[in-house]
Formats: C-alpha cells, structure tokens, sequence
C-alpha cells in the first residue's frame, strides 16, 4: 500500500507466525476444490496477466478503511473504471480509520462482516480463525494464478511461512514486495552538519559523535527530537534503533526473537541487544543529546521543535520529509536544508529490516458458499496481485491520471501526489479515489518506488544494497496455547515498555537490569517462550 507504517505491519502476539506453500496448500483440503456450484460470473480461461472481466455484471461488499486524507467520493473515477474492466461493482461499508479494527471484530462477532475485508495486519486474523469466521485461503490459491507466480517468481516461500496457524492453512492474503521497502530513518539539518563540518553519519556510534557536536555549539538545544511516541512510547525510535541490533522493538515489538546461535526463541525484552539499544538511548538521553519529551509529546511538538531550530534531528520518512518539515521550515528557517539519511548501522550490519508483506485481505467465511466465489477470488488476485491490477489501484487510467513512457510513470500536469506537482489542482487520492491505502498494495520494484522522489530514490538504493534482517523459523500456536500465550504476553509487554522508558530516562538504574529479567521471569517469560519453542519444534517435527 502506498502508506503504511512499521507499528501496523508488525503488531506482534503470540501468534507468531508461519505458513508453508505446499502444492499451493490445497491439496491438502479436497473439499476445496468442489467448486462447481461456485463458479457464476468467472472466467473459465483466466490466468496470469489476463485481464479479470466477470462473464455477468457482480457486486461484492468490501470493508472499507476511510482515510482522513482521502474521504470515501462515491463519484471517485476508481470505482466507475474498476466497473469498467471487471464487470464488478464494489460496495464499500465504510468505516473511519480511528475505528476499523473494533469495527471490524463486531461486524465479524455479529456475523455482518463484508465478503472482502483488506488492511488486515498480521497476526490480528488469529483473532478470527477458531471461530471458522473467515475462510482458510490458502485451500484456494489455484484460483489467484498471479498471486502464485508472484510467490514463487519473487522466492516469498520463507516470509509466507510467517502467516501459517497450527493447522497448516493461512487466513490472510498479504500484500506482496519484490523487495523489502523500508520508510523510516531519521531526518537530519545537513545545513547544520556544514556549519560544524561534519559528514552525514552512517553509524549509530557516528550519530553520538554528530549529537555531541551539536549540542556543544548549540548548548540549549536538544540536537535529536522525535515524534511518532504512540501507541507506545518512543515506538518509532526503539523500531530504527533496535534493528540496529537484529530485533524488532517498538512499533515492530515481536516478543520472541530466534536465536540462532542457540536455535531457539528468546524473549526479545530480555536479550543482550535489547539491553544494549536501553543502554545507548539511555546515554543520549543522559548527555542532553535526545530530548526526553521524544517519548511522549506529541508529532507536532517535535515538528515545532524542528521548524524553530530547537532541534536539528528527527524521525522521517518520505511523505513526512515533503509534508511536514520542509514546509515548516520554510516558514521559519527558508535556509535550512533537510535530508533523510539511510538507516544507521549497528551491531548488526548492514541490513534492511523491513519485510516483503503488507497487511492483507481476511476473506469472509460465508464467502466460500456464494455462486460467485470463484469470481471474486479471480477479481482479487487481478486487483491486488497482477500487474496491471496494481498499476491501476496506484495510479490509475493512463491519459486521465498518468502517461507511461518506456516504464517511467509521470502524473498528468493537473494532477498532485505527495508534492509531484504541487500547482496541480486535482490531487491522484482525494479526487480520483487511486494511491488509496484499501487497494494500492506493493508490487514490482519499478512500480512500488514509481511515487518516489530522486531522493528517495537514492535511500532506496542504499537499503536495497543491504541484506535483509533474516525471517524467523515457524512456530504456529494452537488456539489453546494462543489462547494462554495471550494471557502472558499483555503484561510481559507492559512492563517491559515501562521499564524501558525508566531505564532510558535514568529513573531507574541500569545497574537494576538483572531485576527487571529476574521481573520478567516472575510474569512468565520463561513459560511464553517455552510455549513458542515447542511449537517450533513440534512444526519442525511435522514438517520434517
């Protein structure tokens, strides 16, 4: 999707992980393949890169996630084009963004959940799956052929072994990259770095060094100040700072993290690295180099921060770095210059943390009973997974919204994206309903960075050189083990982000860091990670 961000594509629970594409994991489920009451509107001869266009006119219900940024249009040029080439009409059952996933656990409790329900992020369809509410997909990928050429085209097996549950099917249909994207660094004042002399720091190590420069000809700034401190605080920074050091933390907290020196899971908030990353923050903090509001103000505290030079260093990511800062410096520092930087490296090397999966789509049960499901699963993988589906959902009708020209996309001169033509006075979301989060999912390389700018072009370049942070093993829980899995992992994780704040901060000493291990045991860390281990070993044991 065109927005998306670290918090919402790794919301980690015990529901860890995995799925494994065996014979397209329908074999196994011969009840799958009775279809033939299924098949009204589809395509006897649909296949890969084959336009999906239903044999009658269909409409199917979807869920639809409205976006502050771009509100529901019924006369958006999507949906009347979309009707146009598949034959099919969307109904949308809105819902704001600020409630979609309670609304969506009621709508599915209450059995009135639409047939499609995208911007679904793993593992929250665990939630679903005992219930039989939504529907086993992965007993009916011979009907997505491009979805299955993607997989094996782009050698996906390793990271769909992440979705599997404990019965060896997977819920959800994920978004799909040909590589990993990653969004977010940190943003820094390279007028600044000039004035003092300093090259753009390529290390965590180096950064200390560029903070410290900082603060000494400017003694009553904080040089770094972030934003994005919620749901959980400094989500955002222990996110960049922690895969520094091979975990995924903040907004991508998974609790157990594998080791592979050891081959088996560890609890992520008791590790050695994570340590480590406490211990680093903890020193900029202490030194007055990261301002400690950076874990609880709000984004536009940190950007009013930025904007006055109070601080020269933040959070970014593309659309923040065009949208947000550059504008509000030029209204009160026009000679500031401002650049994201590649992700700083750490103790683990040079990798690119982010994954080839976006969130995805649940489809409903009651779905698989409709004379029109193999028609519906056919105009999904034409929508979400083939080529010219995704270009559509991005940007829209060549001639209307964009010209292509030797596989280089350019916005027509009315028409605005993320600052693509500022004077435009159309914009590609608002007013025509494409580049919308609900269908504009990944891709191709050339077409996923076909918004970006040469900058960040350049940033792209640089992670995409990188290797990528390694896909932990399978471990599928039950549901009687999710089920008491759950009941450990709430506290475990709170008081894991507490006492991180405390240690950061310096209101609890890092001299007390085996105490809060030995706390952590005491609330069953030992027995979660247990629990995980054993559903590796067993998946290990059953897979061969």
């Amino acid at each position: 999707m065109f927005h998306r961000t670290w918090r919402r594509v790794a919301i980690a629970t015990a529901g860890l992980l995995t799925l494994t594409l065996v014979g397209a994991c329908s074999d196994d489920a011969p009840e799958a393949k009775n279809l033939d009451g299924n098949r009204a509107g589809a395509m006897a001869d649909y296949g890969i890169d084959k336009q999906f266009k239903a044999s009658e006119p269909l409409s199917f219900s979807i869920l639809y996630n409205n976006h502050p940024n771009y509100p529901l249009k019924d006369d958006w040029l999507f949906w009347s084009e979309l009707t146009k080439r598949t034959n099919v009409k969307l109904a949308p059952v809105a819902v704001p963004l600020s409630d979609y996933e309670q609304k969506r656990s009621l709508l599915i409790g209450a059995g009135d959940a639409p047939l499609i329900m995208p911007k679904t992020y793993h593992p929250s369809e665990n939630a679903f799956v005992s219930s039989g509410a939504i529907l086993p997909v992965s007993d009916y990928l011979d009907l997505m052929p491009n979805l299955k050429d993607k997989i094996a085209k782009w050698n996906l097996q390793p990271e769909f072994d992440t979705l599997r549950q404990s019965d060896g099917k997977f819920y959800l249909l994920p978004g799909l990259h040909e590589k990993p994207w990653a969004e977010y660094s940190i943003a820094v004042r390279t007028d600044i770095l000039q004035q003092l002399n300093l090259q753009i720091p390529k290390t965590w190590d180096e950064l200390y060094t560029v903070l410290k420069a900082m603060k000494a000809r400017y003694p009553d700034s904080y040089p770094y100040s972030d934003r994005w401190s919620k749901p959980n605080p400094g989500g955002e920074l222990l996110s960049i700072v922690g895969a520094a050091h091979g975990l995924r933390t903040g907004w991508s907290w998974n609790p157990a993290t594998w080791d592979p020196a050891a081959k088996k899971f560890v609890y992520t908030g008791a590790t050695e690295q994570y340590k480590q990353v406490i211990v680093y923050l903890n020193k900029l903090v202490a030194e007055k180099l990261l301002d400690p509001e950076s874990f609880t103000q709000t984004d536009e505290q940190a950007r009013q921060k930025l904007a006055n030079g109070k601080s020269f260093v933040i959070g970014s990511n593309a659309q923040s770095l065009v949208n947000d800062y550059r504008p509000d410096l030029a209204k009160t520092l026009p000679n500031a210059k401002l650049t994201k930087i590649p992700m700083l490296v750490g103790p683990a090397g040079e990798i690119n943390p982010a994954s080839r999966l976006e969130n995805g789509i649940m489809i409903s049960k009651k779905a698989r009973d409709s004379k029109n499901f193999v028609a519906m699963m056919q105009f999904i993988d034409w929508l979400y997974y083939s080529d010219a589906g995704q270009e559509f959902a991005k940007w829209g009708v060549e001639g209307t919204t964009f010209t292509k020209d030797a596989g280089k996309y350019t916005l027509n001169p009315d028409v605005d994206m993320i600052g693509l033509n500022p004077k435009g006075s159309k914009h590609l979301q608002k007013d025509f309903g494409f580049g919308n989060g609900v269908f504009s999912y990944g891709g191709k390389l050339d077409l996923v960075q076909s918004f970006f700018s040469p900058e960040e072009m350049e940033f792209q370049k640089v992670m995409n050189a990188r290797t990528p942070l390694p896909v932990d093993p399978p471990a599928p829980l039950t549901d009687e083990e999710r089920e008491q899995a759950s009941l450990w992992e709430t506290p475990l994780k709170d008081h894991v982000v507490q006492n991180t704040l405390k240690f950061i901060l310096g209101q609890r000493p890092l001299t007390e860091w085996d105490a809060y291990v030995g706390e952590l045991k005491a609330k069953n860390a030992d027995q979660y990670i247990g629990l995980v281990n054993k559903a590796h070993e067993r998946f290990e044991k059953d897979n061969g």
